[in-house]
This record gives C-alpha cells, sequence and structure tokens, in this order.
C-alpha cells in the first residue's frame, strides 16, 4: 500500500502525534503501526471515491522517471488550470512542480512492510 499520503500535511502531523504517544507510553508501536495503514488505505479511497476535480499542467518537462510502478515528473515554468468549488476555472503559474503518481492496481502496492 502506498504511504506515498503521509509527507503530506495531515499525514505529517498524525506521524508526529503518533510519535509522541509512543514515548509516552499511551499506544503500543504495533497499534501505531496498525493507525498509519488505516491512514494509508483511508487517504487512498477518499481520492479514489471523493475527487472528482480535473487538473490541466502545461509547462517544460525537465526531468521525468519511472520506477517501481511510480512515475516522478519535474515540470518548469507550469500553468495549472482547474474548476474551483464553485466551477469558475481557476489558472495558477508555478516555477516548478513535482508529480507523483503511483499506479493503484501495482504489485508494490501488495506488499506491506513493518520496516
Amino acid at each position: 500500500m502506498a504511504t506515498l499520503y503521509r509527507s503530506s500535511g495531515i499525514g505529517k502531523c498524525l506521524v508526529e502525534t503518533l510519535e509522541e504517544v509512543l514515548e509516552n507510553g499511551t499506544l503500543t508501536a504495533e497499534l501505531a503501526f496498525q493507525v498509519l495503514l488505516q491512514f494509508d488505505a483511508s487517504m487512498a479511497q477518499a481520492f479514489r471515491t471523493r475527487v472528482k476535480n480535473k487538473v490541466s499542467i502545461k509547462g517544460h518537462l525537465h526531468t521525468y522517471n519511472f520506477c517501481n510502478h511510480v512515475w516522478n515528473f519535474s515540470v518548469h515554468d507550469a500553468v495549472v488550470r482547474y474548476q474551483n468549488n464553485i466551477g469558475a476555472t481557476v489558472e495558477k503559474n508555478v516555477d516548478r512542480l513535482k508529480i507523483v503518481a503511483c499506479d493503484p492496481k501495482s504489485p508494490a502496492d501488495l506488499v506491506i512492510s513493518s520496516s
């Protein structure tokens, strides 16, 4: 299962909180690990079922890489277009943009490591 969402803002807060409760003995390491696994599954499910917006990106592809069923793109001077909550098209200019795209059905998602 992808642990990509742990590096998001909410993921970092969860990891930090779990580290604190582990230090003071409120949770066991096994339970904290189960919380992280549930977080990974819930985030993936939420993005799969709740996010309906589409994004258009144009820019200069600086680098790209495909390894272990994960695409990494680095785009310079990007223009990102999307529709906001009220349906208006929003356009943002971004100097540098990093895109990480994971294959949700890859065999790597079936392997869960405890390290």
